[in-house]
């Protein structure tokens, strides 16, 4: 081969090579992620989600590039991150919470969408049945809303001198309506004066907690991605005005909270991240059955409830799954 020969088709094949790189790099699925917290917020979820892809073969930065959309609590922003989502394009979209997982069903109907809700995701619309989903989403359903009962049972036996309870709701959740009625039902069998406040807004939180204290003894603050992107404010309000409050995720409690009694939203993640992988490897959202969280918890701040002066029954402490220090 003469050396002209030589040169020209080592330049053309030094030109190929970035072009293979660059299809190579392409050919790698992208996950779109919406959520309503911060990722600071979502770090032990975040690490449950990636514990699921792993479970069916992948791994971020190795075979799968996740794209992630943090709302920070501004709901109002979801359109248009769903929008950014869709158009650049993504292999699947993962959405957590309500408003998130509604968002993206209405951005696309093409896109596979798997979702992690603490609402019933029938009447929330985003499937047509649990067994049968049906279009293009599925995904994990903790219906967190339905425990509210249980939590009002578990602080009436710490505190069974309490008459007066609140329940603190966010009124734009598509689950308000399922804990209302449940505590409607704990009201009636626990012999309780329920005191229910609304939130749905920053300026909303000072002043419901000023009437908590003024009007209860104890509080439940219910499931709502709202919420959890306040967790520390929330917390924070409770210890100040003296009030023990059971919150249905750990991580109320990893943040100073009283109790928790609810599904493991990181192994909720985690389900949803195995629906993911799934769903890449070619399963189709329609013909999964979304899937109802099965890991229910107790976890009890001990420092808390000492800070608070309540002594836990030895009926309660033999149910606790985790004890934080």
């Amino acid at each position: 081969m003469r050396r002209r020969e030589f040169i020209t088709l080592l330049g053309g094949a030094a030109a190929t090579w970035p072009l293979a790189a660059s299809a190579q790099q392409a050919a790698m699925p992208v996950i779109g992620f919406l959520a309503g917290p911060s990722a600071a917020e979502s770090k032990s979820n975040l690490a449950g989600f990636r514990q699921g892809l792993r479970q069916v073969g992948y791994v971020e930065g190795q075979n799968v590039h996740i794209a992630f959309r943090w709302a920070e609590g501004r709901y109002d922003r979801f359109p248009e991150m769903a929008a950014e989502l869709v158009g650049l394009p993504v292999a699947v979209i993962v959405a957590f919470g309500g408003p998130a997982a509604q968002t993206a069903i209405a951005a696309t109907n093409k896109i596979p969408i798997v979702f992690s809700v603490a609402a019933d995701p029938v009447k929330l619309g985003l499937v047509a049945s649990f067994n049968r989903p049906g279009g293009n989403a599925t995904g994990v359903a903790n219906l967190a809303g339905e425990l509210v009962g249980k939590q009002f049972e578990l602080l009436r036996e710490m505190l069974p001198r309490v008459a007066v309870m609140g329940l603190l709701v966010n009124p734009t959740s598509g689950n308000a309506e399922t804990q209302l009625a449940a505590a409607s039902v704990a009201r009636e069998a626990l012999g309780l004066q329920i005191v229910v406040q609304n939130a749905s807004a920053d300026r909303d939180l000072e002043p419901t907690f000023g009437t908590f204290a003024q009007r209860t003894g104890a509080l439940v603050v219910a499931s709502d991605p709202y919420f959890y992107g306040r967790r520390e404010q929330l917390v924070a309000l409770a210890a100040r005005h003296a009030l023990p409050a059971i919150y249905y995720d750990r991580e109320y409690v990893a943040d100073g909270g009283l109790m928790s009694y609810g599904p493991s939203i990181t192994d909720a993640y985690r389900q949803a991240g195995v629906f993911t992988g799934r769903i890449l490897k070619g399963d189709k959202p329609g013909d999964l059955p979304v899937q109802q969280a099965i890991k229910i918890e107790l976890v009890i701040n001990l420092q808390t409830a000492k800070a608070l002066g309540v002594e836990m029954p030895l009926s309660l402490l033999l149910r606790i799954n985790e004890v934080v220090e």
